[in-house]
C-alpha cells in the first residue's frame, strides 16, 4: 500500500459516505450502449439554491458586465454591424501586429483588421504564442453572478494554451443567449468531457504582502466584447 493509498483509506474512513442514489434514472439512453449508473456523487444533498435573485435578460447581461468590470476586465459592447471596427480598434490600441486566430473563428470578425493572423496549429510552441501580440475567441458560456467566461475548446475558441500564453484576450460573448445567472446553470449546460477553462478577469495574484500582480497564469489583459442587438 502507497502513501498516496494510506492517506485516501483514512479520509474515506473519516468522511461518511452518501446513502445509495435510489432515486430513478432520466429513463433509457440512446444508442446502443447501456445507461451508466449512479456517479460518485449520488445522494449528495444539493439543495442550494441554483440562482441568486430573478433577473431579466438585460439585468443578467448588466450584472455580467459589471463583475468583469470589477476583476479589471475590460468591457465593450456592440452589434454585429459593429463587431470588425471595434475588434480593429482593440487591436490597433494595443499596437498589436499580429492576432492569433482559432479555427472556427466567424471570418468577419477580424474582416476589418489589418493584422497578420496567426493560425492555431498543433506544432506551435510555447515559445512562439509567446511572441503573439494578441488572441481573438469566442466563448462556450459566461456567468452573471460570477463574472466568469468559460472555455470549452470549441473551433471559435481553439486550444486552452492559444488562451494562456499571448499576454492579450479579446473575448467576444454573445447576449443575451450565452449568458447564464449562475453557476449550477452553467454545469447543466456544459459538457464535463470536454476541456473547460474558467476565467474571471484577466490573471492575477497576491503574494503574503498583497501586492498584486497580473499576467502569471495567462493574459495581463482581458477584453470583452458583449455581441448583441444595441
Amino acid at each position: 500500500m502507497t502513501s498516496r493509498d494510506r492517506i485516501l483509506a483514512r479520509i474515506r474512513r473519516a468522511v461518511p459516505q452518501p446513502a445509495p442514489d435510489t432515486r430513478p434514472g432520466p429513463g433509457p439512453c440512446p444508442g446502443p450502449d447501456p445507461c451508466p449508473g449512479p456517479g460518485p456523487g449520488a445522494g449528495i444533498p444539493r439543495d442550494y439554491l441554483r440562482v441568486h435573485g430573478t433577473r431579466t435578460p438585460h439585468e443578467r447581461v448588466d450584472l455580467l458586465a459589471a463583475n468583469l468590470t470589477e476583476y479589471r476586465a475590460k468591457v465593450h459592447r456592440t452589434d454585429e454591424d459593429g463587431l470588425p471596427p471595434l475588434l480593429t480598434r482593440l487591436l490597433a490600441e494595443r499596437g498589436s501586429r499580429t492576432v492569433l486566430v482559432p479555427p472556427g473563428l466567424p471570418p468577419y470578425w477580424l474582416s476589418a483588421a489589418g493584422r497578420t493572423r496567426v493560425h492555431d496549429r498543433r506544432a506551435a510552441t510555447a515559445q512562439g504564442l509567446d511572441r503573439v501580440d494578441s488572441v481573438v475567441t469566442g466563448c462556450a458560456l459566461a456567468i452573471a453572478e460570477t463574472g466568469t467566461i468559460v472555455l470549452d475548446g470549441a473551433r471559435d475558441q481553439g486550444r486552452r494554451r492559444i488562451t494562456l500564453i499571448p499576454d492579450h484576450h479579446v473575448c467576444v460573448i454573445r447576449v443575451p443567449d450565452q449568458v447564464v445567472d449562475s453557476v449550477p446553470q452553467a454545469l447543466d449546460r456544459l459538457d464535463p468531457a470536454r476541456t473547460l477553462t474558467w476565467i474571471s478577469g484577466p490573471s492575477a495574484t497576491s503574494d503574503i504582502e498583497l501586492d498584486r500582480v497580473e499576467g502569471v497564469h495567462g493574459p495581463r489583459t482581458l477584453e470583452v466584447v458583449l455581441l448583441g442587438a444595441q
